[in-house]
């Protein structure tokens, strides 16, 4: 009973991966007329450690100075993080500092800031990213070519510095669930996506209500993608192009993973049936694989092993596409992380919706 419950289970999982496979090949036209005014935004509270390295990358940003605008909101941090970003910014035309000075209708914490600079924004297109990331010189180029006139949100992909086991799993994880949701919105259908790596046309994001227009959420990346696609207006883009690629810093600790993992899984309960699903057919194939060592024959080695090869040879186009190596071992620890965190999720997320982040309880 438990071969043919993990072979069934593996076998819709697998199908999922075909499915999104699919939706990743497809093509995301760029348009390749004259680049739109952008805004970049990055909220930042409490970074002292990493603000400087993401206000350099982003003052190395290709894009014509008189079409970018660059707004770090100090989200009313308690260390040296405004002092840094003032002494950077000095001088520097495109950029601009502000402290949000008003709570916009019920939003709290990061999405307050960004809806206040979102407020201020003279860009057309609006580019987000985080404070403990690193954008490419070509970020913001590569995602205002995928506009045309009925383009209202592209995703990015991110992934992680991963000099060491603990680092490169996260990456791996990243860049894994971000295929996910590239691969499902090129087909039609957003799972999600992630805020430190996406853009989104201005009037889309009015046309939708702004963040103060929608129901709260711990997740308001994909909060905002959810109500962008429900106008039926625009069309959302999620390509693999290396010229797009953010690197983040991964977290340090288990404790750090945890109330990541909390958040996202938080946000993931506002998913639709296809969301359920698609987590549904994972959790019981990650949870046959770790109750495999008490019903351990010859065919559930060979399902664990089809199971390695499905999310190497699902991965490893990706990583190659996005010029990044997969590190055999790196990918190894990451289908330990993998089982063991989506078998856990439910139990961490279920009791209690409790999320502490950046030093704030929601």
């Amino acid at each position: 009973m438990f071969e043919i419950i993990f072979l069934v289970s593996l076998s819709f999982y697998f199908a999922e991966l075909v499915i999104f496979t699919i939706g990743v090949r497809k093509e995301c036209p760029k348009n390749y007329d004259e680049l739109p005014p952008i805004t970049v935004i990055v909220a930042a509270r409490n970074e002292e450690d990493n603000i400087i390295p993401c206000l350099q990358a982003l003052d190395k940003l290709i894009y014509p100075d008189d079409k970018i605008e660059i707004i770090i909101v100090n989200d009313h941090s308690t260390d040296n993080t405004g002092n840094l970003i003032a002494n950077f910014i000095e001088g520097k035309n495109k950029f601009k500092s502000i402290i949000p000075k008003e709570q916009i209708g019920h939003l709290k914490g990061k999405t307050n800031a960004l809806a206040n600079g979102v407020k201020i924004a003279r860009g057309e297109i609006i580019l987000t990213t985080d404070a403990d990331c690193i954008v490419s010189p070509t970020w913001a180029e590569t995602m205002a070519r995928y506009y045309d006139r009925e383009t209202g949100f592209v995703g990015g992909i991110t992934t992680q510095k991963d000099d060491t086991i603990f680092q490169g799993m996260q990456a791996i994880d990243f860049v894994y669930l971000l295929t996910i949701a590239s691969g499902a919105q090129n087909l039609g259908k957003p799972l999600s996506c992630i805020g430190n790596n996406m853009s989104y046309r201005k009037q889309a994001y009015l046309d939708a209500g702004g963040y103060e227009g929608i129901p709260f959420s711990i997740t308001e990346d994909f909060n905002l993608l959810r109500a962008i696609d429900r106008l039926n207006k625009y069309k959302i883009k999620y390509p693999l192009d290396p010229g797009a690629l953010v690197v983040s810093k991964p977290l340090p600790d288990w404790k750090s993973i945890y109330w990541q993992k909390k958040r996202w899984g938080v946000g993931g309960m506002e998913s639709d049936l296809i969301g359920y699903l698609v987590f549904v057919w994972g959790y019981l194939t990650h949870a046959s694989i770790l109750l495999s060592p008490f019903f351990f024959s010859a065919n559930v080695l060979y399902l664990i092993i089809f199971k390695l090869a499905a999310d190497y040879f699902f991965i490893y186009p990706v990583y190659k596409k996005l010029k990044l190596k997969l590190n055999i071992i790196h990918f190894l620890a990451f289908e330990v992380y993998l089982s063991f965190y989506v078998v856990l999720l439910p139990f961490i997320v279920l009791p209690n919706r409790k999320i502490k982040w950046k030093g704030r309880t929601y």
